[in-house]
């Protein structure tokens, strides 16, 4: 039995962080600065920190500047508020993002909205966002544009390819959608009220997998030689006890089926950071006139 080829998003990664490189270097020659990203976060969510610190170091082996901005998870959100605006003033930052979960009390649709949407690398303004569905030049989520990089190495062309996205979260499954609409696919959504949910995936040709549901997917839910992109990540422990990370996919049964899948770590997580990388180039060559860096 033949199994899926590996869509190998590390190596993917590696190549879009050298040439972030390589555009930042080109820009600090130009503006006499490192372009700079500033991340906040709130509180002390322990995958969040995990995030931050990848994030800065990314930064630093692209030749980015990183400001790692820390608040008390008390913090109210009018202080959060003030401090978003500082940011937005500061002309060091090319990049804003503010580190998903907030806290409880904290509104996150008034918070993202406070981002100026210039500096909004993340693309979760409702400006970007409402571009983004136009058609029209924008900032684009990392995770969604990591997805679509990840199936432009296995479909040359991905017009009229049946995709079903598993997930309708802001930061995944409704960007991804409206990206897979901008290459022609035929899309379909998939949530929590969906009936029938594997019958819809077997008839697609790409399922992305964005749920947060530990291995919902099954292979008897793919068709044969489809693509599958496995957007989740959870923790888990394999028989020893030993900690290890799973997705959305049941990779076992998946790669049995699938002509080609994403492995979970190593497939959609790096591909989010290089994006994040790109998206801050593109910042800063926008605050300033300059072309768009090609990605």
């Amino acid at each position: 039995m033949q199994l899926a080829t590996l869509i190998d998003g590390a190596a993917l990664a590696a190549a879009l962080r050298r040439r972030a490189a390589e555009v930042a270097a080109r820009l600090r020659s130009e503006i006499g600065a490192a372009p700079g990203l500033a991340t906040v976060l709130v509180g002390e969510h322990p995958a969040s920190q995990v995030y931050v610190r990848a994030k800065a170091r990314a930064c630093d082996g692209s030749g980015l500047s990183a400001f790692d901005i820390r608040l008390p998870g008390g913090i109210s959100e009018a202080r959060l508020l003030g401090e978003i605006e500082q940011l937005n003033r500061d002309d060091r930052l090319d990049g804003v993002l503010v580190q998903l979960p907030l806290p409880r009390h904290i509104d996150p649709h008034q918070v993202l909205g406070a981002i100026d949407p210039a500096k909004d690398v993340d693309g979760f303004h409702p400006v970007n966002v409402g571009r983004l569905w136009s058609g029209l030049p924008t900032m684009v989520p990392s995770t969604p544009q990591g997805c679509i990089r990840l199936l432009r190495s296995v479909h040359a062309d991905l017009a009229g390819l049946g995709a079903v996205v598993i997930g309708r979260s802001n930061i995944v499954g409704k960007p991804l959608a409206g990206l897979l609409l901008q290459v022609d696919c035929t899309v379909t959504v998939i949530h929590s009220k969906t009936r029938d949910a594997g019958e819809i995936c077997r008839g697609a040709d790409i399922v992305i997998a964005a749920a947060g549901q530990p291995g919902m997917v099954k292979g008897n839910w793919i068709k044969p030689g489809a693509t599958v992109i496995d957007v989740g990540i959870s923790p888990a422990s394999n028989p020893e006890g030993r900690a290890r990370l799973i997705g959305d996919v049941d990779f076992p049964s998946v790669s049995k089926v699938a002509g080609a899948i994403t492995p979970v770590p190593g497939g959609v997580g790096p591909m989010t950071i290089a994006c994040l990388l790109a998206n801050t180039l593109r910042a800063a060559c926008r605050r300033r006139g300059i072309a768009d860096p090609a990605f």
